[in-house]
């Protein structure tokens, strides 16, 4: 990293020195022009005859000359200037966006290789320990949990990224059919309960809730959430997920108890490949995909997605949607 951002440097002080040598030389050649266009008209002055009686007309005639052609040189060169600076400034900004989404992607590459190395390691060491120790029943199916968390872990970084990549490209079609959202939360919820025994997961669910989606996309949404909130919270705190309806609006709101979001950070999370804090120090699992999808799958049903402080500690994600009236 110390090297690329040494060469970073070097591109970035090779690329001011080129602009500054180019509008040094606009300004070198402007003073230029400027100056033979005076020493010509000077000349012109001098061949004129003082007794001549066009002599006084001849002389404005020249002179207005020499400032139409200063103004000339003034205006074609701020125009050049302003062309000169438009596009240093876009390629500047269209350079630096470059190289922030790769710098992005390759913390993305870092952090994904992370994702899939963890749970592949577990499910293969939990495996060879069922394979070579006669375990008791407690243990093993203690063990059989922990390889299911692990593949169920794998699964959703693959959809996750698959659906991302077809989101991009254009390629996923929403599907619209009545979908009872109390019941598919309810399901989110217990799968996460039975995945996570040692995590307080609290449903507050209204039932017979409805909404015209696509009921996988929405699964991911709850999923995402809640696996969310999961990451970023305490073992031991809570986690609240509630369904209501406002009006003809249908509110989900998943709320933690861990360290909360800067307000700065509030509008930055739901970037793609985004994570909060120092890409170094970052302990939470996790690849910045699932809010950034979350966000995109929201608006793919015409809903919005929020963050708000969870006082006194913590983050409450609500999502609002069109229910099926």
């Amino acid at each position: 990293m110390p090297n690329k951002s040494k060469k970073l440097r070097y591109i970035y002080l090779i690329y001011w020195f080129l602009l500054t040598y180019i509008i040094a030389a606009l300004v070198w050649w402007f003073v230029a022009l400027n100056n033979q266009t005076r020493q010509m008209n000077q000349y012109k002055i001098n061949e004129l005859v003082p007794t001549d009686k066009n002599y006084t007309s001849r002389l404005n005639e020249l002179k207005a000359e020499e400032v139409r052609k200063t103004t000339q040189y003034i205006g074609e060169g701020s125009i050049f200037l302003l062309l000169i600076l438009a596009g240093a400034v876009f390629v500047f900004r269209a350079v630096r966006r470059q190289l922030k989404g790769s710098q992005e992607q390759q913390h993305f590459m870092m952090a994904l290789t992370h994702e899939l190395k963890t749970p592949i390691a577990v499910a293969k060491l939990n495996l060879e320990t069922l394979q070579k120790r006669k375990l008791d029943e407690t243990q093993q199916q203690r063990l059989i949990q922990t390889t299911l968390q692990e593949t169920n872990r794998l699964n959703a970084l693959c959809n996750n990224m698959l659906l991302s990549s077809q989101i991009e490209a254009g390629g996923y079609l929403v599907t619209q059919e009545e979908t009872n959202l109390s019941e598919l939360i309810a399901e989110c919820v217990q799968d996460f309960i039975t995945r996570y025994p040692e995590r307080l997961i609290l449903p507050e669910i209204k039932e017979n809730l409805f909404i015209n989606s696509d009921r996988l996309l929405l699964q991911m949404v709850v999923n995402n959430l809640i696996d969310n909130a999961i990451k970023y919270s305490p073992k031991e705190s809570k986690i609240t997920v509630r369904l209501f309806d406002e009006y003809d609006m249908n509110v989900l709101q998943v709320a933690d108890e861990g360290k909360g979001i800067p307000d700065e950070e509030k509008i930055k999370i739901f970037k793609k490949f985004y994570r909060i804090g120092n890409q170094a120090t970052k302990a939470a699992k996790g690849t910045g995909l699932g809010l950034y999808l979350t966000k995109k799958i929201v608006a793919r049903h015409r809903g919005s997605i929020t963050v708000t402080d969870h006082l006194p500690t913590g983050a409450i994600f609500t999502v609002t949607l069109h229910s099926t009236t």
